[in-house]
């Protein structure tokens, strides 16, 4: 696990408890893959807390049959991790908001953060993956969702809501020519700029970039 702090000068330090965001990261990469997502955050006032959902002990992920099945179990670790690290830093840290919670999941890290909100509504506000492609996006019209696409591959049927644009509070957005694994730090620059663009935008404006 790793924190990132936002800047002591942060409008939400002086004024009040910052927000906080857990960020969960695509299967086979460490947290600390994403650190261009949580340098935005910081900035605008987010504590981040990017968390370790992968142990090398566990079993390697399937990849046949049928992945829903497969794959929950695992899922369901990720969820029970998020509840863990958000119960045990709540207790210790009162100096955030964590009732101002925002979910942020790439691939594999997007489908646990879908789970946990699916079976804990309450559990956050807003929810942003970059394309995960198994677990349905929770269709609570209260909680925000921004869900960035890439365009290699299609997500699984029901996954997704069947509006492409802005449906409500759920925003699905593509970035042409884009691949699904290079949305991390290890992906082109610009890429990299067009999903910072796009969650700024939503974050602070509430705007789906389309």
């Amino acid at each position: 696990m790793l924190l990132y702090a936002p800047p002591s000068n942060a409008p939400c330090q002086l004024q009040k408890r910052c927000a906080v965001a857990l960020l969960s990261a695509g299967y086979g990469l460490k947290p600390g893959d994403y650190a261009f997502l949580a340098n935005t955050l910081i900035e605008l006032g987010y504590l981040v807390v990017a968390v370790q959902h992968e142990l090398p002990s566990d079993p390697p992920i399937s990849t046949s049959g049928d992945l829903f099945t497969n794959r929950l179990p695992m899922w369901q670790r990720g969820a029970d991790n998020l509840r863990f690290v958000r119960q045990s830093l709540a207790q210790t840290d009162s100096d955030y908001d964590w009732n101002q919670l925002l979910l942020i999941g790439h691939s594999n890290g997007g489908d646990i953060s879908a789970l946990v909100l699916t079976q804990n509504p309450d559990f956050a506000n807003t929810l942003v993956t970059l394309d995960h492609r198994r677990y349905p996006l929770p269709r609570d019209t209260q909680l925000k969702v921004l869900s960035i696409r890439a365009s290699d591959f299609e997500a699984d049927p029901g996954v997704l809501p069947q509006q492409s644009a802005q449906n409500g509070s759920q925003c699905i957005t593509t970035i042409a020519g884009s691949h699904h694994n290079d949305m991390n730090d290890y992906g082109p620059a610009p890429l990299k700029a067009e999903i910072t663009q796009r969650l700024l935008q939503f974050l602070q404006d509430g705007q789906c970039g389309l």
